[in-house]
């Protein structure tokens, strides 16, 4: 008899598992209630083999299951401190990128260069101990794209009346805020909407992050709907799916984005991150750390 085969790829598996630990580490759980937490991702991942499910979910699962323990609000942070600090830090490096746009002879490659680089602000893929935050922002600017769909991205931006930007994680949108500024003046015509997510999930930006930045005082935000660190369409509100449906181009950061919206990716989407599992890079057929711009 054959095995079941998994909704979820196999590569996946010790991942989901290995970021279900870094996040009972961040909720300071003990090893009891971490291992009732693992057992809640293995769980899911078995469901996954009757259920068609993906890795977001089950990380919804893990996430609901902490603040059960914890005895929090439905809405509680796991990652509330975190995500503070590392918006504080990209705020700090934010003048000095400002600079290298001003004075760059293409500023707005240099503009998404750092804003994709900023993807590397991610406490699903890398844990606190394997991210030095602060030596990852020094070298925003120094990472090659691997895959660079740039003409036609620009060519459709120059045809477009609406782009939909979907965003990340915390921290990252600091660039992402400094990209979107330089694609306003460079299109001064294109009104731009920028996506989050409707409530915490890993370090992913909600609203009240992108409030902190000041991103609200520089594009219109909205909540997509999502409470998973990615967009799975029908599971987000009717606003967000109206702007989806009508939006000239897309632009969708970084790796979980590009999980969930990959299978119904067309010419108007592009994926803006850096790679960072060897699954996604295959995927993406690039090697693990590069940036890519990609048309979908």
């Amino acid at each position: 008899m054959s095995k079941e085969k998994s909704s979820i790829a196999a590569d996946c598996h010790p991942c989901v598992i290995a970021q279900t630990r870094s996040a009972c580490r961040f909720a300071e759980l003990t090893e009891e209630q971490t291992e009732r937490i693992i057992n809640v991702a293995k769980a899911g991942l078995e469901k996954s083999k009757r259920v068609p499910l993906l890795t977001q979910h089950i990380i919804r699962y893990v996430a609901d299951a902490i603040i059960q323990e914890q005895g929090e609000s439905p809405n509680f942070d796991i990652y509330a401190e975190v995500k503070k600090k590392s918006n504080l830090l990209s705020l700090s490096y934010a003048k000095s990128f400002q600079k290298k746009i001003d004075a760059s002879t293409s500023p707005l490659e240099t503009g998404m260069q750092i804003a994709a680089a900023g993807n590397i602000i991610d406490f699903g893929a890398k844990g606190r101990d394997s991210l030095n935050l602060d030596e990852e922002l020094q070298l925003l600017d120094k990472i090659p794209f691997a895959h660079y769909d740039l003409d036609i991205f620009k060519e459709m931006l120059g045809n477009a009346s609406l782009l939909l930007y979907i965003c990340d994680n915390s921290g990252e949108i600091v660039f992402d805020k400094l990209f979107i500024k330089e694609i306003k003046r460079e299109y001064p015509n294109l009104e731009i909407v920028a996506a989050l997510r409707e409530k915490p999930i890993i370090n992913d930006a909600t609203l009240k992050d992108a409030e902190e930045i000041g991103l609200d005082r520089v594009v219109r935000t909205i909540s997509s709907g999502s409470v998973y660190p990615g967009t799975i369409l029908p599971e987000t509100t009717e606003e967000f799916q109206r702007l989806y449906d009508s939006a000239d181009v897309i632009l969708a950061k970084g790796q979980g984005n590009f999980e969930t919206l990959l299978p119904i990716a067309n010419k108007r989407l592009f994926f803006l991150l850096r790679i960072k599992c060897e699954y996604m890079a295959s995927l993406a057929k690039v090697e693990k750390d590069n940036l890519v711009l990609m048309q979908g």
